[in-house]
């Protein structure tokens, strides 16, 4: 009689060695271990420093300051309690300027994210000269804003600029620095010129991480490119889309700057400004401390608030995988 119970038990074994590794617990991850309990924060001091000086201690002069009228040769400070939110608050000018700041804010975001998504899908599909077509996109990232707000000048000069003869032959007498929206239009496109490289390493990182079984099934099942785009690539794109959305809108706020300083500098008084801009130039041009820092203090309260509500309705839709 044949003994079959030695080459089932043979058999049995590899299975019970994959049940085993299957069942087994993880090891805990080992913690990292300092023999002084003062040497973590010692190596966390220089950013904690960094932090501090120019974030925290600014942020509370500034507060400090919104609720004084101070002398711009520092000769005394006078408290003037919420008067400075007030009279920024009522005036005309300050709202056209934050009604001008809130378009402004919102056709650079829009543009440059969709220019940055637009661009990357076609550099993704690129299979020859994608290297040349790829740095020649993003090399524009690497020009300084003043730079950029430089060329911005150039391009829409009254006399040489070769934006200003282009509309003059579609009948559109461009004025940039004397007309209002002249100028708007001249600063929204070179903001977006200085920005869409940005997006576009972005989203184009994010294409390339999309599997390639995911485009696959996709192409399977849906014909249209556009509908397979919509349905399956940008659910996929959500978390970089969330997170470029908050980098634009504070690029569009904030570090345009440059820009905008360069573009309406002795330039009449009735060009369009940002909010930041104000602030500057009531705090160092019209020496009003107290004002610009109420101003700065108003910006900063509408940047918390949106953000935060950008993270408690917006990121719902964000699924990460």
């Amino acid at each position: 009689m044949t003994d079959l119970s030695t080459p089932l038990a043979a058999k049995a074994r590899p299975f019970a060695r994959l049940r085993a590794a299957l069942t087994a617990q993880p090891e805990p991850a080992k913690r990292v271990q300092f023999d002084r309990p003062l040497l973590p924060w010692l190596f966390l001091l220089p950013q904690l420093l960094v932090i501090f000086v120019f974030f925290y201690w600014p942020s509370v002069q500034a507060i400090s300051s919104s609720f004084y009228l101070e002398d711009p040769f520092g000769f005394g400070a006078t408290f003037v309690g919420i008067d400075n939110y007030t009279d920024a608050l009522g005036s005309a000018e300050y709202l056209n300027i934050a009604a001008f700041t809130a378009f402004f804010t919102a056709v650079v975001t829009a543009a440059s994210l969709g220019l940055g998504l637009l661009l990357a899908v076609k550099a993704d599909a690129v299979i020859q000269g994608r290297g040349p077509y790829r740095t020649a996109l993003i090399s524009v990232y690497a020009i300084a804003p003043p730079v950029a707000g430089l060329i911005g000048m150039m391009l829409f000069d009254q006399h040489i600029g070769p934006f200003v003869k282009l509309a003059a032959m579609l009948g559109w007498d461009m004025k940039v620095g004397i007309d209002y929206w002249d100028t708007a239009f001249a600063m929204i496109l070179v903001s977006v010129w200085k920005q869409v490289p940005y997006n576009f390493i972005f989203f184009l990182s994010g294409l390339q991480a999309v599997p390639a079984s995911v485009r696959e099934a996709a192409i399977i099942d849906c014909r249209n490119g556009w509908r397979r785009f919509r349905t399956v690539t940008l659910p996929l794109l959500a978390p970089t889309a969330f997170f470029l959305l908050i980098i634009n809108i504070t690029y569009a706020l904030f570090d345009t700057f440059a820009v905008i300083d360069v573009m309406v500098k002795d330039k009449p008084a009735n060009n369009p400004i940002t909010l930041v801009y104000k602030v500057y130039n009531d705090g160092f041009r019209g020496n009003d401390i107290g004002g610009s820092s109420a101003q700065s203090v108003i910006l900063m309260l509408v940047v918390l608030v949106l953000t935060l509500a950008q993270f408690r309705w917006l990121e719902r839709r964000v699924h990460y995988g």
